[in-house]
């Protein structure tokens, strides 16, 4: 085996060097870059690109129509950041807790000529590093920096390829809802946050199996949380299982709707704001859902599993086994957990995303 690290591996570092402020260079067709997360770079390190060369601030198309930016690339916006913008003027500009605070922001003056493909993998890292999706990024000027060094395709290739996983251990664990419960732990091979299975039974893996692709909600399942359904959904799916005494649920660590926790409480902070949860996520830069389903697929089809009968209200979970190789044989409703605090919150998902609810 090669002692030096894989592509993936290299793309695996840049998002853990991203989290604890390290800069980073992408590289592709359009040269080199400096790339640092706004909510991570600290002061020193801000004076340090600028002294590199002009900054630009890429956002997501969906921060740029916040902010009112002009998004000549589509998808994403690249502002140029004033030459006496200091730290406080970046991170109000990428984050939208702070708009209330510094609501006179702008106007921004946005890029339009040049290539957009190295912000554009350098807000795909931050997105993949559970940071809020804008980067700094000034033009490279030296050879060897000592830093972690990706191309712009790789990014690509590692963010398709993050539903490869394997299996690293199981064992028995009995529960309330079953004492035949087995969970399992499946690695993705980026390295990227474990997902585990919750096998009850001894399900037949000649037939449709009866599962629940649950993402994780810490405020829901582990506090109570009265925002959301997602805790009752869970115990709700995990005595159904029981009751019928074989079936699988996948528990994946996509918190947020992919987002991360700290984004979440962010777009909780949105919505006592009076922003819904589909806003909230637009404000931060994000979509509606960020989540990847084929991990579930991924993981049932790695159990042995080719068809289910799927515990859902997502039409997005349906069409992803479906397009994935696993086969929908029924759809279960899972309709539990309405409560005073989250009726708005199950009409927007309802309305918005297309819950049948």
């Amino acid at each position: 085996m090669p002692i030096t690290i894989s592509s993936v591996e290299r793309v695996a570092r840049a998002r853990a060097d991203l989290r604890i402020g390290a800069p980073v260079v992408v590289t592709g067709g359009d040269g080199a870059v400096l790339v640092a997360a706004t909510e991570t770079v600290s002061d020193e390190r801000l004076s340090a690109m600028r002294a590199m060369g002009a900054l630009t601030l890429a956002i997501t198309f969906r921060r740029a129509e916040t902010l009112r930016a002009r998004a000549y690339d589509g998808d994403l916006a690249r502002i140029a950041v004033p030459d006496d913008a200091d730290l406080g003027w970046v991170r109000a500009t990428a984050d939208p807790s702070l708009d209330l605070a510094q609501p006179m922001k702008g106007p921004y003056r946005t890029l339009r000529e040049g290539g957009a493909e190295l912000h554009r993998a350098a807000l795909m890292l931050c997105k993949d590093a559970r940071l809020l999706p804008a980067a700094l990024v000034t033009t490279q000027t030296s050879a060897d920096v000592g830093l972690t060094e990706v191309s712009a395709a790789e990014v690509t290739q590692a963010h398709a390829a993050a539903i490869s996983m394997t299996r690293v251990s199981g064992a028995r664990v009995p529960t309330r809802f079953s004492d035949r419960g087995r969970v399992q732990v499946f690695r993705p091979d980026d390295g990227g946050e474990e997902h585990y299975a919750i096998e009850i039974g001894t399900p037949d893996r000649s037939a449709p199996v009866l599962s629940r692709l649950h993402s994780a909600c810490f405020t829901g399942d582990v506090l109570g949380s009265l925002k959301c359904d997602c805790g009752p959904q869970l115990h709700a799916a995990l005595d159904q299982i029981a009751a019928e005494g074989a079936g699988v649920l996948l528990y994946l660590n996509q918190e947020g709707r992919g987002i991360g926790l700290a984004n979440k409480m962010r777009a909780y902070a949105l919505q006592d704001q009076g922003y819904d949860t589909v806003d909230a996520n637009h404000r931060l830069g994000f979509e509606d859902d960020e989540r990847d389903f084929r991990i579930g697929a991924e993981i049932l089809r790695r159990m042995g599993f080719s068809s289910v009968r799927l515990m859902t209200n997502n039409p997005g979970k349906l069409a992803t086994m479906t397009a994935s190789g696993i086969a929908v044989a029924e759809r279960v409703p899972l309709i539990v957990g309405k409560t005073q605090e989250n009726t708005g919150y199950l009409a927007t998902k309802a309305a918005r995303s297309g819950h049948m609810l």
